[in-house]
């Protein structure tokens, strides 16, 4: 079969490395979402998390620093095998939504066949990544399995596709906790918890893009659900998440030191609130990417709250 050339993706970055690999390779980068990296930051960044909670009282250590490496190249692993899966599922969706229409397998850059190998072979390298760690974790971490499988279908048949989402995007916090404490506890219950509520902020935001398609396709989505109402909804999701990030601070018994950052994450996320346009899909998209700032400044938190002791 012939397939179309590359084509770039509608929210992809401006200019990346993706456009200057070789022609071949492109709609395989384009498939995984490295012109898009901000998905590989949002599925990190929960691990981090989760090690450096876990890490409070402990200290940190050449161990946190290898966790912590296990952990990002996890995710560039399964968020591209996520997205390969998900775009696999989706692909005649994606075709009659203006924003995915360019994706590769809706645009036939990649044929069916080639994304199935592809998704296997990004699989095997995050299960060479998931051996490293210890059994507990490698047990939490295979149950995620279950809810990546099941979320291409949510926005079929759930208004709150986003909060699928939220289960399965932060799966690093359980992972990465347990790695470290080798249990299950009430400050990982209020980590996830947070952890959950962020995404279904942030993802709410994104949807905002799609909405018009998704309403013409019939996709659903709690953008669609909360409609103009939404920078409320996200308020409250953004005001569980900080409730349980301190919950989870004083569970552990954070040094004082971490409400320094732990305020500036608060303020960073109810800025978002206060920028967000639900009109405008450019500057939903610049909000929902600033999730990153979000997550950075809580790994500073937690890493000098970790440090200290």
């Amino acid at each position: 079969m012939q397939l179309n050339t590359d084509r770039r993706v509608a929210d992809s970055l401006p200019t990346s490395w993706v456009d200057h690999a070789p022609e071949a390779l492109r709609p395989y980068l384009r498939l995984a979402r490295y012109d898009r990296p901000i998905g590989f930051w949002l599925l990190a960044l929960p691990g981090w998390h989760g090690l450096l909670l876990a890490s409070i009282g402990v200290g940190l250590s050449l161990q946190t620093l290898w966790y912590a490496g296990l952990i990002a190249l996890g995710a560039i692993a399964m968020r591209g095998a996520g997205c390969t899966y998900n775009d696999i599922i989706d692909k005649d969706l994606d075709a009659q939504v203006a924003r995915t229409a360019d994706r590769p397998l809706a645009a036939g850059t990649v044929s069916l066949r080639q994304a199935w190998i592809f998704l296997i072979a990004q699989c095997l390298v995050g299960l060479i990544v998931l051996v490293q760690l210890p059994l507990p974790a490698i047990i939490v971490a295979l149950v995620s399995l279950l809810l990546v499988a099941a979320y291409p279908f949510m926005k079929r048949i759930t208004w709150w596709p986003q909060a699928w989402l939220g289960l399965t995007f932060n799966w690093g916090v359980p992972v990465a906790y347990v790695a470290v404490a080798g249990q299950i506890d009430l400050a990982l219950v209020a980590l996830y918890a947070a952890s959950v509520f962020w995404t279904l902020g942030y993802d709410t935001i994104y949807a905002h893009q799609d909405a018009e398609d998704d309403a013409l396709v019939g996709i659903r989505s709690t953008a669609r659900l909360f409609g103009r109402h939404s920078p409320f909804w996200i308020a409250g999701f953004y005001a569980l998440t900080a409730l349980f990030v301190g919950l989870a601070s004083w569970l552990v018994a954070a040094s004082p030191w971490f409400v320094f950052g732990y305020a500036l994450y608060t303020i960073h996320l109810f800025n978002q609130v206060r920028r967000m346009d639900t009109d405008k899909g450019a500057v939903c998209l610049a909000v929902f990417k600033s999730n990153r700032t979000s997550g950075v400044i809580l790994v500073a938190a937690l890493a000098l709250a970790a440090w200290l002791g």
